[in-house]
């Protein structure tokens, strides 16, 4: 995205008249007499963009302003962050990708370098690429971060090929609104390697090579060559992998997690959102953290890292033994309850948490695995649409009588949750504790005048402050226990208004504040598992005294010396107001 940022035409930045005559800059009667401070400026962008018909077009609008005018854009963003980040990221950013070859061209300036497109046919000229790439943008903005994506499972809507660019785009904009990392530092990566999706390779306007894609060893091979060439140009880069399909998510992470300073949102960023709201639902659910039964309608990469996080939680959190803990979850497919005994062969990501212990019991349905395994928490993974349908909400309400059941629907985008929060709480008598993938809105309980916010358990409260962390303390590798302590960390931010309320996560008006917060946190725990490489952060965390040494458990504490530098740190729109101000332009 950084050479984009660099615009030098007039709209790039307040028009001022010239202190004298305005020949010195050559400007008499090309521009508005009228002299703007930004606030101006801004009322006129949003007052544009509410005029915008559909999201899809606030989406082009809000892309072209972004890649002319960086400031503005990100004012905007901060200002009305709630109305905005459904635009620029999920739900919107789905059907942005969709149409992606089709609104291209209408996104940014002609010149403007908006990320990089590798195609499979150009691996092997991945250094020219990268000089390319260098020589566009301006000195001293090579990147810190990068996310990349193949586009071969992009949200819940398969393989979009080249079209996926928009989710790295619109992830570094989180990146950037929400931990504050620098925007002119940050870059968007799409690994064109062709499509298996008829639809694109018989568009004429689509813009990726028009092939299938590879087979894994050549895959892999490929993936290889991009990363060393990555590596190499940019030591220290922080890479986020995003929506590669589920065997090659799970591979790639396997391959390089304690290689580069790697990390895959979809399985270890979704994993820690979504344990940290459970941590929050725990305590207010009235079951023991011993007794619940976990149930996951869906099985992917996502399905299966967030089980996974949920485990170590148990064992490290509520010293349950590994084998005790995985016995508490189970999985539903497409083929039903999944066991080790089913007749199918599991693909590898699945097996860990295969039952062994259903004896002939082999159940074919989600309505089935309910009845069987009673569970205390729902949770979707699946992409499809209305699974949890009134009779499984229903059902999940009379198996609880005493405890509050949980249910988090968390597909994306709307098109594929798996219940509504409004569906959640009519069908549970009002008693579920909720948190969703998409964004839902209030729902009042019948005979009152209270409006009940539903939780959004979306990963731009993890990735951002991990990111922030990453990038200002240079591990050498993300390990799980520090994803742990980003989610303790992030349970342990609400405040007292959010907890009076029962809300699992924090409120998103404070999530630059609640960021900083959490990257704090995440520097402690690379700090004391002697992974940081910053001296700097190093030595704040040791003179904090809460160092406690290599492997130390992770508890997701952290100094207010070293959050203050975390502060200090973050980026801020120029003539913005300060950054922990939110909503106030």
């Amino acid at each position: 995205m950084a050479p984009a940022f660099k615009n030098t035409s007039p709209i790039s930045s307040p028009i001022k008249k010239p202190a004298s005559t305005g020949t010195a800059q050559h400007l008499k009667g090309l521009a508005p007499s009228a002299v703007e401070d930004s606030r101006t400026q801004d009322a006129r962008a949003y007052e544009q963009l509410k005029k915008k018909g559909t999201d899809l077009e606030k989406y082009i609008f809000l892309s072209w302003l972004r890649n002319t005018n960086l400031d503005m854009f990100y004012r905007l963003v901060l200002g009305h962050l709630k109305e905005i980040a459904p635009i620029i990221y999920t739900p919107t950013v789905g059907q942005a990708c969709q149409e992606f070859s089709h609104i291209y061209p209408f996104l940014a300036p002609p010149n403007a370098v908006d990320g990089l497109y590798i195609p499979l046919t150009e691996v092997d000229n991945i250094d020219e690429i990268i000089q390319n790439y260098k020589r566009s943008i301006p000195a001293g903005c090579e990147p810190d971060i990068t996310v990349i994506t193949d586009g071969s499972r992009i949200l819940g809507l398969g393989d979009l090929g080249m079209n996926g660019m928009g989710i790295p785009v619109g992830k570094l904009q989180l990146y950037v609104a929400a931990g504050g990392l620098d925007p002119t530092r940050c870059l968007p990566i799409v690994l064109d390697f062709g499509t298996d999706n008829p639809k694109y390779l018989d568009d004429p306007l689509y813009l990726g090579i028009r092939q299938k894609r590879p087979q894994d060893a050549e895959f892999y091979a490929a993936t290889e060559k991009v990363l060393k060439g990555l590596t190499n140009a940019f030591p220290g880069l922080f890479i986020q992998f995003e929506d590669f399909n589920t065997p090659h998510a799970f591979g790639l992470l396997e391959q390089w997690r304690n290689q580069i300073l790697c990390f895959n949102d979809d399985i270890q960023g979704t994993g820690s959102v979504v344990l940290s709201a459970f941590i929050s639902a725990i305590r207010l659910a009235g079951i023991p953290a011993k007794d619940q039964r976990i149930l996951f309608v869906g099985a992917g990469s996502a399905g299966v890292g967030v089980a996974k996080q949920l485990v170590d939680y148990l064992e490290i959190e509520h010293k349950i033994p590994e084998e005790q803990a995985k016995a508490m979850f189970w999985f539903v497919d497409s083929r039903g309850m999944i066991t080790a005994n089913r007749g199918d062969t599991l693909a590898d990501h699945k097996v860990y948490f295969a039952r062994q212990d259903n004896g002939d019991t082999q159940c074919k349905s989600l309505e089935e695995t309910l009845e069987y395994v009673r569970p205390t928490a729902l949770i979707g993974l699946s992409t499809i649409h209305k699974a949890f349908n009134e009779k499984i909400l229903t059902r999940l309400n009379e198996i609880n009588p005493t405890g509050r059941p949980i249910v988090f629907p968390l597909s994306n985008p709307m098109t594929k949750a798996e219940c509504t929060f409004e569906e959640a709480m009519r069908f549970t008598n009002n008693r579920v504790l909720f948190a969703s993938g998409t964004e839902f809105p209030e729902y009042t309980v019948p005979g009152t005048d209270k409006p009940v916010v539903p939780v959004q358990a979306n990963n731009c409260w993890v990735f951002p402050p991990i990111g922030l962390g990453a990038v200002l303390s240079k591990p050498k590798c993300i390990t799980d226990t520090m994803i742990f302590a980003v989610s303790k960390a992030l349970a342990n931010s609400l405040n007292e208004q959010e907890r009076a309320s029962g809300e699992l996560l924090p409120r998103i008006e404070r999530i630059r504040e609640v960021s900083a917060e959490v990257a704090a946190a995440f520097i402690h725990q690379a700090v004391r598992e002697g992974l940081a490489r910053d001296e700097k952060w190093i030595a704040l965390v040791n003179q904090s005294g809460l160092s406690s040494g290599t492997n130390a458990q992770p508890d997701g504490v952290f100094s207010q010396d070293v959050l203050a530098e975390v502060k200090k740190s973050i980026w801020a729109p120029a003539q913005s107001v300060p950054p922990f101000v939110p909503n106030k332009l």
